[in-house]
């Protein structure tokens, strides 16, 4: 346990961030799993529609750091690959 002022507001900081993250890797499954069920539904608009969701929010994660640039661009090119059909 830090007993300096600093470190005490790090692990705070630290517990904060960790806990952004974690949503923004939750909203990325929730929504590929909702490309999967549109996928397996097969409206096309609300593929694509669902499609813009993912690809917008996997952007946003890797911005902020929550999902490594590698990661993101895998899951964007697999979920590219589900609405292809391939």
């Amino acid at each position: 346990m830090p007993n300096i002022k600093q470190q005490k507001k790090r692990v705070r900081t630290a517990a904060q961030e960790r806990l952004e993250n974690v949503g923004y890797r939750s909203t990325v499954k929730t929504l590929t799993r909702r490309l999967r069920d549109e996928v397996a539904d097969g409206d096309g608009e609300r593929i694509a529609t669902a499609h813009v969701r993912l690809v917008r929010s996997i952007d946003k994660a890797a911005a902020r750091g929550a999902l490594h640039r590698n990661t993101a661009a895998r899951r964007k090119a697999q979920a590219a690959k589900l609405v292809s059909g391939r």
